[in-house]
């Protein structure tokens, strides 16, 4: 069976998580910490990178950080991950739920204005398969209103917009590096800061609202509760396992981008024909090889494409139900606008296999594809 998903390995990991046991110190912010803030920082450009426990975390920081309270609304799209609402809802927000494009299937920056009330606080991008949301139209709207931007880059490290790295044009950015992203710790992620003056109130709410952070770095000679906040930090011996895969970003980015051609190449014909559809990336976008997916015609033909697939040792796989049709997507949320694509797109779409040394087995999942529809 070909795996949907295998998570990167480079084969200096344990070296690295070895050698943080050897120095005795492996809870959070040590030297691996470091370097991979410092790799963020420099790939990125970012002014400021908090390596966390996870992107819903660095989420959850970000919601903290742009003061959100109970009663405020945010909007975002229904066609994605429950992270991206859950940590504003957490802070007793309302989340508001726009349509999709069908093209990119990021939110249609088009209806983000029709949906702005006096009680919107924030806008939540959500780069899907590593593919930049319209973010010039984001950011003037934002501006005109006064509205914070998170962007939820969780897919989208070593992406860009523009030539700015997703993550760092809105006011916050948040990383993923889950089993299932191109650079992985297992559970984890990162939060990105823009403003210089936001990254001392980042690092209290990261550190459990004390200053913890001053006092390791000198600046103060004893550190105490400065402020609500809660333990983001993540282990060293996770961000030793990142390190390993930071070193190697290159080759693994190099890697999955010779898949995704590939995948691109061998369907391209059969999206010119009509028979099925695959990614649009915009000339504005440089895309990371996150992920490659189909569209079908429809859920009846999706599920016997899966099954097909299954049959011919290939695990792909279907990817968010929209939220607003989840239970505490109605309770917590609402739709605004009209639902043209959202469930319609979610419905047939098939994610395949794609993972750092998938190699020649692209070549099997293509044809077990041709052959569906021969």
């Amino acid at each position: 069976m070909i795996q949907f998903n295998i998570p990167p390995y480079t084969g200096r990991e344990m070296d690295y998580i070895k050698e943080a046991i050897e120095k005795r110190k492996i809870c959070g912010d040590g030297e691996f910490t470091k370097r991979c803030n410092q790799w963020i920082e420099k790939q990125s450009g970012t002014t400021k990178a908090l390596l966390t426990t996870s992107c819903t975390h660095a989420t959850e920081m970000a919601a903290i950080l742009c003061g959100i309270q109970p009663g405020d609304e945010v909007i975002m799209p229904s066609y994605t991950f429950v992270s991206t609402a859950d940590a504003f809802v957490l802070r007793g927000a309302k989340a508001v739920f726009v349509d999709i494009r069908p093209d990119t299937l990021n939110i249609d920056e088009k209806l983000i204005e029709n949906a702005v009330t006096e009680k919107t606080k924030a806008i939540v991008p959500v780069h899907y398969a590593g593919i930049s949301c319209e973010m010039d139209t984001i950011m003037d709207i934002a501006r005109k209103y006064n509205l914070k931007v998170v962007e939820d880059a969780a897919q989208g490290v070593m992406s860009y917009y523009k030539g700015q790295a997703l993550g760092t044009i809105g006011d916050f950015g948040c990383l993923s590096f889950h089993e299932t992203k191109n650079l992985s710790m297992g559970e984890g992620g990162a939060l990105l800061i823009k403003d210089q003056d936001m990254i001392e109130k980042a690092e209290i709410v990261r550190e459990k609202g004390t200053n913890r952070s001053k006092f390791f770095r000198g600046q103060i000679d004893k550190y105490t509760w400065i402020d609500a906040g809660s333990s983001y930090l993540p282990s060293e011996l996770n961000a030793a396992y990142l390190w390993a895969q930071m070193e190697m970003a290159k080759d693994i980015y190099d890697d999955r981008m010779s898949s995704w051609n590939a995948y691109y190449e061998g369907l391209r014909d059969l999206r010119d024909k009509g028979v099925l559809e695959i990614p649009v990336v915009p000339e504005s976008c440089v895309h990371n090889a996150h992920m490659f997916y189909i569209k079908v015609s429809d859920l009846e033909e999706r599920t016997k494409m899966i099954d097909y697939l299954k049959e011919h040792d290939v695990n792909a796989v279907f990817h968010y139900i929209p939220l607003h049709t989840a239970p505490a997507g109605v309770k917590y949320g609402e739709f605004r606008g009209e639902d043209r694509y959202t469930t319609k797109e979610s419905e047939r779409l098939i994610r395949l296999p794609l993972y750092y040394g998938l190699g020649k087995d692209v070549e099997k999942v293509i044809d077990a594809v041709r052959k569906f529809y021969d």
